[in-house]
């Protein structure tokens, strides 16, 4: 059986939405489940405000469905089972749950920024077990169609209207990969840019470009004084923590400094934004249209 992966068109987005809750949806006969995919974090304060709303946001919308979790990173899965005694399912383990279960509808959400080597991994794994279930479907992750760069441009702009002043850039910190998808990073900024009144908003990455020296360039070119940052990602964990807001050399935070800047760092997810929550949401029911 051939999965169907979806690609979310705003035209859709208003109907399908009432088209994943309510009878239209999988009933409880069916067996229907939303297998939520995140990377991951250790970060447990970060997990709850992020993820957690995430999974809580769709349970909300589509309360027919049963919920499930896994992460991806094995790394995290087995810190977590070691530290707090909490166990979390990679996505083989998920799987392998649901099949048992017999469940027949499967909806595979993952909640990854772009479609990147980690989504691309997801949809293999899945692709594996396509034919134990009756209908499969995968969800777009955050950024695919034009709108989902649009509604993120301008949830960034409105979450962070209070630090937005006079002289300040704020600076959004991405992952980076050398994925074909790290153009996401740069298609997110002309967004942005293209908005009017957001000049002074800026994204670089931890691992590649924009890389940390562009940005600073970037800055200093607009002749800001004091820098803003803030993840350009789903959780605030490792990243967030130690490589934007960390105090040793290497920082983003330690290097802005060194430039001269006044550095004030916002350690947050943007699986936070309630606007993020439901673009998933939304995700969620494209993806359920592709089971009917």
């Amino acid at each position: 059986m051939k999965i169907k992966h979806t690609l979310i068109f705003a035209a859709l987005l208003g109907a399908l939405a009432l088209t994943g809750c309510g009878s239209n949806g999988a009933d409880k006969e069916n067996k229907g489940a939303i297998l939520t995919v995140s990377f991951g974090t250790s970060y447990n304060d970060s997990r709850e405000k992020t993820i957690d709303a995430v999974e809580n946001a769709i349970a909300s919308a589509y309360p027919d469905y049963e919920q499930r979790r896994a992460f991806t990173s094995q790394i995290i899965i087995d810190k977590l089972k070691e530290r707090d005694g909490t166990y979390i399912d990679n996505v083989e383990e998920a799987l392998d749950r649901l099949v048992s279960e017999k469940v027949k509808t499967l909806i595979v959400q993952p909640t990854h920024v772009m479609s990147g080597y980690e989504y691309d991994d997801v949809v293999s794994a899945v692709e594996e077990y396509s034919d134990k279930f009756d209908s499969v479907a995968i969800g777009a992750p955050l950024l695919t169609s034009d709108e989902d760069y649009k509604e993120i441009a301008e949830a960034l702009v409105a979450e962070t209207s209070e630090y937005n002043t006079d002289g300040s850039a704020i600076v959004f910190m991405g992952h980076g990969t050398e994925h074909e998808a790290n153009e996401t990073y740069m298609k997110l900024q002309e967004t942005m840019s293209s908005l009017g009144g957001a000049e002074n908003y800026f994204i670089g990455t931890v691992e590649a470009t924009p890389t940390l020296e562009d940005v600073i360039a970037a800055v200093k070119k607009g002749g800001y004084k004091k820098v803003v940052l803030e993840p350009l990602m789903i959780v605030a964990g490792d990243h967030a923590n130690n490589d934007m807001a960390g105090d040793e050399d290497g920082s983003w935070k330690t290097e802005f400094e060194k430039e001269g800047f006044e550095v004030e760092c916002v350690l947050r997810g943007m699986g936070e934004f309630g606007e993020v929550q439901q673009m998933f949401v939304d995700h969620v029911a494209d993806a359920i249209s592709q089971t009917k």
